[in-house]
């Protein structure tokens, strides 16, 4: 082969060889955008994740003063947890509302964790109380996906919300449809409450704001016949979500848990296992009236999650705690704003985290 042939070949071979190299490139970009977008993504979830932490904290920090305020005071000056510093911290749980029963075995926890280590300064404290209060509360977090709702394919998930006027019922209903709108998923509320003209129009404008369709009837009309139109309606156009609103009245305990069967019993009708789940709403700035709601409604009818609101306002967050723990129901959501975004899916830990400041493991 003479040169002129060697030439030739060489020239006819780089182009390929520069195809090699442009293939290469073109990869290697191609696997640095995913890498770039990737971090990109874990960046972007990182920053949500601290905003919705610093947004807990805001809302829980009127408890948060309260609690440690009391706190910082009863054991002020003293070196170890002792007899005095734990009634003097008794007097703290039980001012906060965290209810007496569960003061109490949060009390016998730390005396035994005393007498086993023989010797506990007053810094272990809050990692102590941080420990013992997160085990009391009923695990409540599930996937974030569809707001935790489990939505299944082929027929609605149903949520029946009970509640006292005023607790917050409406509105938790339409942040909660939003929420889930949002996420894709076709809503249906039901405008059950039909005592008060008032909160069926208060309904309405949440169910636009939140884009879910909204079943009414007339004021005074039969409750379980909303909530039977309601899921008739749903299945017929392939909702994903209903939400029932129901009447909050308890001067009558025996009428309400009539009524609240009557329901149950209209839907399953429609759908044999409605309703999936019952929430009940609490309004947390009340306090100890939070507890006798919550015996209330327990006896009326089967409870399966909570939703305490208005927390952001009150100094009274230690509610959520002993809630959970004598009733043995998961805190599904808080409530800490007006805001349509305010609706939080609780997770004790954060929940704990956001109160002492620390890392629950």
């Amino acid at each position: 082969m003479g040169f002129f042939d060697l030439f030739k070949r060489k020239k006819t071979e780089e182009p390929k060889t520069q195809e090699v190299e442009s293939v290469a490139l073109e990869q290697s970009a191609t696997t640095t955008d995913t890498t770039t977008q990737e971090a990109s993504a874990e960046d972007v979830e990182v920053v949500n994740v601290e905003a919705e932490r610093k947004e807990l904290e805001a809302g829980l920090e009127k408890t948060k003063e309260g609690f440690f305020g009391r706190l910082k005071r009863a054991i002020a000056g003293r070196t170890t947890v002792d007899a005095d510093v734990l009634d003097d911290l008794e007097e703290v749980l039980i001012t906060s509302d965290v209810g007496v029963e569960t003061t109490v075995k949060i009390i016998e926890a730390i005396e035994a964790r005393v007498a086993k280590d023989k010797y506990m300064n007053t810094s272990e404290l809050h990692a102590i109380l941080r420990d013992e209060i997160a085990k009391l509360m009923e695990e409540s977090h599930r996937s974030t996906e569809d707001f935790g709702i489990e939505v299944k394919e082929g027929m609605p998930y149903v949520m029946m919300v009970v509640g006292v006027n005023g607790a917050g019922k409406t509105t938790t209903i339409g942040k909660l449809a939003a929420k889930l709108t949002r996420a894709g998923r076709k809503v249906y509320i039901g405008a059950a409450d039909t005592f008060r003209a008032a909160a069926i129009d208060q309904l309405a404008v949440w169910a636009e704001r939140a884009g879910a369709t909204m079943v009414r009837q007339d004021m005074g009309s039969d409750p379980a016949s909303v909530a039977y139109d309601t899921l008739r309606s749903a299945v017929a156009n392939g909702a994903d979500v209903v939400l029932i609103d129901t009447a909050g009245r308890l001067h009558n305990k025996v009428g309400l848990m009539k009524e609240l069967t009557k329901i149950r019993n209209v839907m399953s009708k429609v759908i044999p296992d409605a309703p999936h789940e019952v929430m009940l709403v609490l309004d947390g700035s009340t306090g100890q009236n939070a507890f006798e709601q919550a015996k209330q409604f327990t006896e009326a009818t089967q409870v399966t999650s909570l939703t305490i609101t208005k927390l952001d306002g009150t100094a009274k967050g230690g509610v959520v705690i002993g809630i959970s723990d004598k009733f043995h129901i998961p805190v599904r959501y808080i409530g800490i704003g007006e805001g349509i975004d305010q609706l939080k899916m609780f997770d004790r830990r954060e929940f704990v985290r956001a109160l002492f400041g620390e890392a629950n493991s």
